[in-house]
């Protein structure tokens, strides 16, 4: 069995003149992203490995939701890959993931992640929101034969408020 919960990154500010990468946090994405992890850590999922994006939106959204998993950063890594707007390198991440790993949490961004949860999930979810968990479970022992899934946890935070 094989797991997947792609993380949206938080709201990010368009104020700065800064490069995409480095776009900061809102309030309101780091107050969502807090939420989200929150309910995600009342759900008990034993994650075995994290990535994430290397755009600072992403990482930051990481690092909160680590600390409320209480995780020891030990499973921890920047995936340049995970930077993807199409979904087709995060996808040719996890087909190459080590099968000794069962569940991981991704954290990225959009389109790459509502195009993925819907080609790879058995619900159609219109838009896969900023701090925004969806929660894919595979019936498969390796990661190369990841193709449809189930669709076994929705996050968002506007369920949540």
């Amino acid at each position: 069995m094989k797991n997947v919960l792609f993380m949206r990154h938080g709201k990010s500010s368009w104020k700065l003149d800064v490069s995409d990468e480095d776009r900061s946090l809102l309030v309101r994405g780091i107050q969502d992203t807090h939420l989200v992890a929150t309910a995600l850590s009342e759900l008990q999922i034993p994650i075995d490995f994290v990535y994430s994006s290397p755009a600072n939106r992403a990482l930051h959204t990481a690092m909160i939701c680590l600390r409320t998993l209480r995780d020891p950063l030990t499973s921890f890594k920047v995936i340049p890959e995970l930077y993807d707007f199409s979904g087709n390198h995060v996808m040719q991440f996890i087909t190459s993931l080590p099968d000794v790993v069962n569940t991981v949490l991704l954290f990225g961004h959009n389109h790459a992640f509502t195009y993925l949860v819907n080609t790879l999930g058995d619900s159609y979810i219109e838009n896969v929101p900023t701090a925004g968990l969806v929660h894919l479970k595979f019936d498969v022992a390796t990661w190369q034969l990841v193709k449809k899934g189930v669709t076994k946890q929705i996050i968002f935070p506007k369920h949540l408020k």
